[in-house]
């Protein structure tokens, strides 16, 4: 298998583009890891303790400020309140907890069906209204949730009866279900276990997953049991999970490999390829979209269009992909994967270095040299991510870039408050809907960027109501075009939604944005 990686350095440096485009690191980069990569066979087998790796600890237990991200804390919001639905790698909806969640009108209103006699880990109901309580707390900017904007596409709810749920949009979403699986509506929590406060569910989290907790150690282990009132017996088949956080790459893979580990949630594509080439068991969510860098427009320097063009202009991702991912990832030089029915060959940006420097220089004339930070976690990979974009800048003149370290328990409050210049966050999805129009749109309420374009809304819009998918392509290509000029953000790689595991764990099974799911898995003995 041919890698980039085997390349030697200077030759690569001298050689950069020409050896990249044709070696690997863009989106038809046949040697990336597999989708997936069987573990054992056969039935699953009951019993044991399953020891998870995680990429952060969480700041709380409440559902709602819980990532449904992979690398955050997916797993552990699936563990404690399970799902009300998952999807497959087609993005084909399936219900769990829910029974159906279903529009007449294009989307205008959903009637959620959930499965008759659910109960939380304490006996009580999930019911009807346990749902509106949750969903309707999410839209509460003061509960702190990164997913108020898409709570806040519901104008209303309304309990019908005890396993029904009135959902009527401020705006018609036809595709709705997608921004519930993909973030913590998805998950339930006992209303009155919530109404206590935070102090008294973190140290007693009530929800209807196949888990409950055991003990919490701050900063070191999540300690589980399972759920005897799960509703899917006999799952969840372990009886026993354990997951903590590792932030280094390196440390997380050795873990794992060195059998400290049975699984390990994987955002980095050294890890991933790592794995495939070692025969682990893995698996990959095909994502659109991906990382990107945020550039701030509601201040100085990024409020100028030319400082972001020049930002964008001057960074060559092929020696990103090299210095971050030793060429493993993925870059996305579209926005839409190639096996995406929306892909159109229509370039995100290119590198031109002398455009760069001209508009550093045309900015500093005008007295607004191009100073910023950027905020990068606390992990081994975004600060390579950080250095390296300082690096590769440090190569122009007018432009000074400060790498700035901030915890995951920060995210709630940057993304409210955009107290920051260039931050790194995403979107990657299956389905454009809701994550291009929450990440974009003029009026949603989770725009890093800030950038403001009616015509990239008006795309946006169209995108969400229209149903034919040829009407969909052609809003999605507008919105490529104004991506492209109007430079909101920079696009790093795709997302590295995976899942690594020792070759006797079975059950590896992820949805949305690659979420895992714990009840699946399974250790042959």
């Amino acid at each position: 298998m041919i890698r980039v990686k085997r390349l030697l350095v200077a030759a690569v440096v001298s050689s950069m583009a020409l050896v990249l485009g044709a070696c690997g690191g863009g989106d038809d980069d046949t040697s990336s890891p597999s989708s997936s990569s069987a573990g054992p066979t056969g039935q699953p087998v009951p019993g044991g303790e399953g020891r998870i790796l995680m990429l952060s600890d969480p700041r709380s237990l409440d559902p709602a400020t819980l990532s449904n991200s992979a690398p955050i804390t997916a797993v552990l919001g699936n563990a404690l309140y399970g799902t009300l639905m998952v999807g497959d790698k087609a993005g084909k909806i399936s219900y769990t907890m829910a029974e159906s969640f279903e529009t007449t009108d294009q989307g205008k209103t959903f009637t959620l069906k959930l499965r008759p006699d659910l109960v939380f880990s304490d006996g009580t109901p999930l019911d009807a209204e346990a749902v509106k309580f949750n969903w309707d707390r999410t839209k509460d900017p003061a509960v702190g949730s990164s997913y108020v904007a898409e709570a806040s596409m519901m104008q209303s709810t309304e309990v019908v009866d005890e396993t029904t749920l009135k959902v009527t949009m401020a705006k018609p979403v036809s595709a709705y279900a997608q921004a519930i699986l993909t973030s913590s509506m998805n998950w339930i929590g006992s209303p009155a276990a919530l109404q206590k406060g935070q102090a008294s569910f973190d140290e007693n989290p009530i929800g209807a997953g196949p888990f409950t907790l055991d003990n919490w150690t701050r900063q070191a282990d999540i300690r589980l049991v399972k759920n005897s009132r799960y509703w899917d017996a006999p799952k969840p088949y372990l009886d026993r999970l354990t997951i903590r956080t590792s932030l280094d790459t390196t440390q997380r893979y050795n873990t794992l490999v060195s059998g400290g580990a049975d699984v390990a949630i994987e955002a980095d594509w050294v890890n991933l390829d790592k794995a495939t080439e070692a025969g682990l068991t893995s698996d990959l969510m095909p994502l659109s979209g991906g990382n990107f860098l945020a550039l701030n427009s509601r201040r100085a320097p990024f409020n100028d269009i030319r400082a972001r063009q020049a930002l964008s202009a001057a960074l060559d991702m092929e020696a990103f992909n090299l210095a971050v991912y030793n060429g493993t990832a993925q870059v996305p030089e579209k926005l839409f994967a190639e096996s995406s029915p929306f892909y159109a060959d229509i370039p995100l940006r290119k590198t031109d270095r002398a455009l760069a420097q001209r508009l550093f220089d045309e900015l500093a004339a005008e007295g607004k040299p191009v100073t910023f930070a950027f905020s990068a976690f606390p992990t081994s990979q975004n600060r390579a991510m950080a250095e390296n974009v300082q690096a590769q800048l440090s190569s122009f003149e007018n432009v000074r870039v400060e790498v700035k370290i901030v915890d995951f328990s920060q995210v709630a409050a940057l993304r409210t408050t955009f107290d920051f210049d260039a931050l790194v966050s995403s979107a990657f999805f299956q389905d454009p809907e809701p994550r291009l129009w929450t990440a974009f749109h003029q009026d949603s309420l989770a725009i890093l960027s800030g950038v403001k374009d009616q015509e990239l809304s008006d795309a946006l819009d169209a995108g969400r109501v229209e149903t034919s998918e040829a009407a969909r392509k052609a809003a999605y290509e507008t919105v490529q075009e104004r991506l492209s000029e109007l430079t909101p953000v920079i696009f790093l790689t795709r997302a590295a939604a995976g899942v690594i595991a020792n070759e006797d764990v079975g059950g590896v099974r992820q949805y949305g944005a690659g979420s895992l799911q714990p009840e699946e898995l399974w250790i042959k003995k």
